[in-house]
């Protein structure tokens, strides 16, 4: 593995490490009778609950008893079933299926909505929200039912939909979404937010819990015709048309007094996770932008992309390249993978060959699509790799099996869940000067070296589906 590599996985971890719940929730500060953050104070004089939804629930969780002064009178967390949970929230801890939702997931949410409306005005609800939240929050309106939601999940997840597209959908169509979760609650509620989407647009992650929704039924009816859905979902199709508008109540909508007690707080997101990562790479002597953080299109151009553009990087100058967004697969195949892996594979076709480059593509969350890698990082010799293995990326490609290439090789990256979730990263990474880079291969690191060039002028600028959220 080259050096080049080993500093791209450097700056992945450090780029997770810097959006652990713990290190997250450092941002607050806490009181003796609550917290402040933001500059808005949140210290209720009745009871104070805590709830936490999403792939780092448990996590939040554990870090807002371990620092909180004042112990909150109920604790309701529910999360994947994969969820890294430590032992001082795994009693109060619900699990649903990820990312096509399951009756638990309906269950804990009737929970949930009929526990925020026992609470007392006075009260005061704390919700930690991070991605994943919209299928665990699984409770359809009235109307629609379970098995509905789930047909509707899988269905845009295979067409390669968009997170916006599908959490319109899910707003629409889902009991705790929307801002609905807000109105079934009497307290106040204070929600800090852990952005898993391009944009952090908070009415999107989560599908908008307690966030006002600008968009209508006819919108969400829309997406369902963009993606060619009316025959496969013709429940849902229904359900959103104007002929059920008279029965069927819209999300919460902005303006709406109802959510005057509700406030919403960002708490991280895919830069502080970028950031993080640029400062590994400046130490070891690159220079390095921010290309974007609402990376987003189909996955194999977006590697072919980035494979351009590691190409293209000046000959000589070490230089890192930083992304984060999401992609997505439309799935043709019957093969195994996630957008990363299949982001990284389509890079590796575009880098055949070539020296002093590497690309890394990972989600935050550890985890891709249906494969058990978080994605993989690749450079010019991965295809040689591959096929002294016996496979062949093309193949691979128009099979949706990323994962069936990238097993067992080196170049996979294999964390299991992190207990984090800002979205998807992706790095561009070029070398200066002119080692033999397939001699390098063959070597392994002793220690990081500075790569090259200077850091003066530096800027910061249905199988489970491929495309999990």
């Amino acid at each position: 593995m080259t050096p080049l590599v080993e500093l791209a996985r450097a700056m992945f971890a450090a780029a997770v490490a810097a959006v652990q719940p713990g290190v997250l929730l450092r941002r607050a500060s806490f009181l003796p009778r609550g917290f402040e953050f933001a500059g808005q104070v949140f210290c209720p004089a009745g009871k104070l609950h805590l709830v936490a939804l999403g792939k780092a629930a448990p996590g939040l969780a554990d870090a807002f008893l371990r620092r909180s002064e004042r112990q909150p009178d109920s604790v309701f967390v529910l999360a994947p079933d994969d969820a890294p949970t430590p032992t001082r929230v795994a009693a109060w801890t619900r699990y649903a299926r990820h990312p096509v939702p399951d009756a638990r997931g309906a269950c804990a949410t009737r929970e949930l909505l009929q526990h925020l409306a026992t609470t007392a005005d006075d009260d005061g609800v704390v919700l930690l929200l991070s991605g994943g939240s919209s299928s665990l929050l699984a409770e359809p309106l009235p109307g629609f039912d379970l098995a509905q939601v789930e047909l509707m999940t899988a269905a845009l997840l295979e067409t390669g939909a968009l997170i916006r597209d599908l959490n319109m959908v899910r707003r629409h169509v889902l009991a705790g979404a929307g801002g609905r979760l807000a109105l079934a609650c009497r307290a106040p509620m204070m929600t800090l937010v852990v952005s898993d989407v391009p944009g952090d647009d908070l009415a999107i992650v989560g599908s908008g819990p307690t966030t006002a929704d600008a968009s209508t039924c006819a919108d969400a009816g829309a997406v369902v015709r963009r993606y060619q859905l009316e025959e496969r979902l013709p429940a849902l199709a229904t359900f959103l048309s104007s002929d059920a508008a008279d029965s069927r109540p819209e999300s919460v909508q902005p303006g709406d007094r109802r959510l005057q007690h509700s406030f919403v707080h960002l708490l991280g997101c895919s830069r502080d996770a970028l950031g993080a990562a640029a400062r590994v790479a400046e130490d070891a002597g690159l220079r390095t932008a921010v290309l974007t953080t609402t990376l987003h299109g189909e996955a194999t151009s977006v590697g072919g992309a980035l494979a351009a553009l590691a190409q293209a990087l000046t000959s000589g100058e070490a230089a890192a390249v930083l992304a984060a967004g999401e992609t997505t697969v439309a799935v043709c195949g019957a093969g195994h993978g996630g957008r990363n892996l299949e982001l990284a594979l389509a890079a590796a076709c575009g880098l055949a060959g070539i020296p002093e480059r590497c690309i890394l593509a990972a989600g935050s969350d550890g985890v891709d699509g249906s494969a058990p890698a978080a994605g993989a990082v690749v450079d010019g010799a991965t295809l040689a790799r591959g096929l002294a293995a016996g496979r062949n990326a093309a193949a691979a490609l128009a099979n949706n099996d990323s994962w069936g290439f990238f097993k067992d090789l080196p170049d996979a990256i294999m964390t299991g869940p992190t207990g984090a979730n800002v979205a998807d990263l992706a790095f561009v990474l070029a070398a200066g000067g002119v080692p033999p880079f397939l001699a390098l291969e063959a070597r392994s690191a002793q220690r990081l070296p500075v790569l090259g060039g200077t850091t003066s002028g530096t800027t910061r600028t249905s199988r489970s589906p491929q495309g999990r959220r």
